[in-house]
Formats: C-alpha cells, structure tokens, sequence
C-alpha cells in the first residue's frame, strides 16, 4: 500500500498503540529514521518518485475482484496479523487452487521503478503473506512484485531468511513506537540522495550535531575528572 495515502494515519495508529502500518516496515528497512518521521512525526514530502509511485497504485488499488485463467484476483484486500501487530491493504492477492482444492493466497505488491539491492520491497509484501497465513490459516510460500519500469513481475519465495527480517523489522518498529524517540539517519548515506524527507530530516545536520555533542559530552567528562579531589588513601 502506498505511503503517500498512509503516513498520517498510520501517525495516529503509533500514538493509540494500534497495528504499525505494513507500508511502514518498507521505511523501517530502508532507513529506520525515515519510518519514524512518516509514521511517528507525521512528516511526508512528495518528490517524483513518490508521484510515480501514487500514478501506478491509482489503478491497482481499485477494489474489485475477477478471475484470470481460473485464477481468482481480489484487488485492495485488507489483510492484518495480531501475532505481529500489523495492517494494511494488499494491493492485490491471487487466490490459486491447489490440487486438493484448496486456495492458497499469494500477494502481488505494485511498485514504481525496477528491483533493488535492498530488502525493503521484500519485507513488505512477505509481512502481506504472513498476514495472509493468519487469516487464512494456510501456508503461503511467496508472493510477486510488480515493476512499473521493467513491467515484469519479480516473484519472491518467502524463505526464513526473509521471515526473520520481517518479524525483526516489525519488533523494531514497535519499539520505537513505544520509545517515541526517532532515531538517527541510516548510516547508508546514499539512500538520502533519494529520499523525499531529506530536506526534513536533514541528516547531515543531524549527524554532525550528534558527533559534536559527543564531542563535548567527552571533553566535559574528561574536565570533571581533571578536577575532581584526589581520592583518599
């Protein structure tokens, strides 16, 4: 689900302790500070990433439902886990029949732009899928990306690898949720080139300010000491 349509409601969902918003553990992989601005701080920017992203879910999250080659497709499915405190909106799912007759819901999250070195895509359509068990008390083994510049599908196994970072993002969102402190920038500088909050957050800033304070923090220790009456035999 898009963040641009979600941020200050997940904003308000952090603050009454309701299920974190699944397009906030995108963030929390990217740049866990950037997940705190959006969805604690309610900061939002639009750059042409965003908007090319706000064009492609314009037609994918319609809700609606049809079947493509015996495959049942059910658009803007609202899914949601208690075990890990998340909710969201699926921008698709695709309910396939297995031999037995069964129907195992694999996610399908629309994306702007092509595959990344990161994870961040990853997590969030696993976390749909862990949902998706929950509700449906089934195994779901993978779900798909969709790239609007390749135009392709990428299909992504849910392996315990990828699981395990999931869980792991969503238990260090929920406690910076509950600690409502933000935290410091990415040590990965290059994802501010691209990030829309970067004039908001100001990491550089943030950074050289943090720095700094250490610095004195550490030569007024250091002072006191200096100071301080010898210690008696």
């Amino acid at each position: 689900m898009d963040a641009a349509r979600t941020h200050i409601e997940g904003a308000s969902q952090a603050e009454r302790g309701e299920p974190i918003p699944l397009s906030a553990l995108q963030h929390a992989v990217y740049c866990l500070r950037q997940a705190a601005l959006i969805h604690l701080e309610r900061m939002w920017a639009e750059n042409r990433f965003t908007a090319e992203g706000d064009i492609l879910h314009m037609a994918a999250d319609r809700p609606g439902k049809r079947r493509v080659r015996g495959v049942r497709r059910v658009s803007s499915l609202p899914v949601a886990s208690t075990r890990l405190g998340l909710a969201g909106v699926a921008d698709m799912v695709e309910f396939v029949k297995t031999e037995d007759g069964r129907e195992i819901p694999l996610p399908v999250e629309y994306k702007r732009g092509k595959p990344k070195a990161h994870r961040a895509d990853e997590v969030q359509l696993c976390a749909q899928g862990l949902c998706l068990e929950e509700m449906f008390t089934v195994p779901v083994p993978e779900g798909a990306l969709f790239y609007g510049e390749t135009r392709r599908r990428v299909g992504v196994a849910f392996e315990a690898e990828l699981r395990d970072l999931t869980e792991q993002t969503a238990a260090e969102l929920r406690a910076v949720f509950a600690s409502r402190q933000t935290p410091p920038p990415t040590p990965q500088k290059s994802r501010c080139r691209a990030c829309s909050l970067a004039e908001l957050c100001r990491p550089v800033a943030v950074r050289r300010s943090a720095a700094a304070w250490t610095r004195r923090a550490l030569a007024e220790m250091l002072a006191a000491e200096a100071d301080a009456p010898p210690e008696l035999p």
